[in-house]
């Protein structure tokens, strides 16, 4: 397929922009359709599992706290069947997770035959990212925190890299806050941290940038989905940006769009409990059906999808400017 054709895509009234559509029945979720009494729905996980889409959705409750419920789909777009209970709620054994369980990513271990699932902690010292691990989505292992506070929009990579298991996260250093990534041997050591992506001052991602969906494996490198953030005189802009990491050193960022590909237009994207954000956390690459499902977080009320096609995704990011 050649490299993204700009004029084709202005004359069909596309941008780079274009390349997400909105599923038309959005939002996909929200807190009418959960069986038990909750405020809001959003920032949901997405994985495959038995044929199925499944989404670990962060669901507040009625006193502004978060756990982890399951929802899923034969489609991966409709007929959602959420479980009748919490799935993953905060644990009186791990004081970090005192308050909530936020922002849930997760990928397969191939290593481990198991499921990861990394997600934010609300502890008493601020937010921290603490992982747990499960094979059915019923039973999870905790590992605890892998981080100090202030730590938030984490996911492992799905297998090691020279023997060490890779962790993208989102430190809060200095009011600065720019994508990092450390290395663990063991999943509970973590060091040789360096940055991954910097905020862009001025531009869209100028405030804050963190890591959006689980790293998705191309031929082309580990695409990565990520929100960034912009301050206003009306408060702050949640958009999403892509970037490209090379698949055997993926500390090393190959590609990065300049503009951002999705961001609030609609009304459940615009009002809610944080107006202004779209905010991606889970993905599906479909392959049988030629189908990028991106699943995000609307406004922190609600769960929304859009829809790609993986091979224009793939040619736009390698037409972005190249990084180093």
């Amino acid at each position: 397929m050649p490299s993204w054709d700009w004029e084709k895509a202005f004359s069909e009234g596309r941008t780079p922009r274009g390349l997400f559509s909105r599923y038309e029945k959005n939002p996909i979720l929200t807190s009418a359709q959960w069986p038990y009494p909750a405020n809001a729905v959003f920032n949901p996980g997405a994985v495959q599992v038995d044929g199925k889409t499944l989404l670990l959705v962060r669901v507040e409750d009625m006193r502004g706290f978060s756990h982890l419920s399951v929802a899923r789909s034969t489609d991966g777009k409709t007929d959602w069947q959420v479980d009748a209970h919490p799935t993953l709620e905060p644990n009186g054994e791990y004081r970090e997770e005192q308050w909530a369980l936020e922002d849930p990513r997760i990928v397969w271990l191939e290593e481990e035959e198991q499921y990861a699932v990394t997600y934010v902690s609300f502890s008493e010292g601020g937010p921290l990212v603490s992982l747990a691990t499960t094979k059915d989505f019923c039973e999870f292992t905790r590992y605890g925190a892998m981080v100090p506070p202030e730590d938030k929009d984490a996911c492992l990579l799905p297998r090691r890299f020279g023997g060490r298991y890779a962790l993208i996260h989102r430190p809060l250093i200095r009011g600065e806050a720019h994508v990092w990534m450390s290395f663990s041997p063991d999943l509970k050591h973590w060091g040789d941290h360096r940055v991954l992506l910097h905020t862009r001052p001025g531009w869209w991602d100028g405030r804050r940038v963190g890591l959006g969906t689980q790293p998705i494996e191309t031929a082309e490198g580990w695409l990565i989905l990520y929100h960034g953030v912009r301050s206003t005189a009306a408060g702050a802009i949640y958009r999403v940006g892509l970037a490209l990491l090379d698949l055997e050193q993926p500390w090393k960022v190959t590609r990065r769009s300049d503009e951002w590909l999705l961001g609030p237009k609609e009304p459940y994207e615009r009002l809610g409990d944080v107006p202004g954000v779209v905010f991606p956390t889970g993905a599906i690459l479909d392959r049988k059906a030629n189908e990028f499902r991106l699943y995000y977080g609307a406004a922190d009320s609600s769960v929304g999808l859009a829809l790609a096609d993986p091979e224009e995704l793939i040619e736009y990011i390698k037409s972005c400017p190249s990084v180093g």
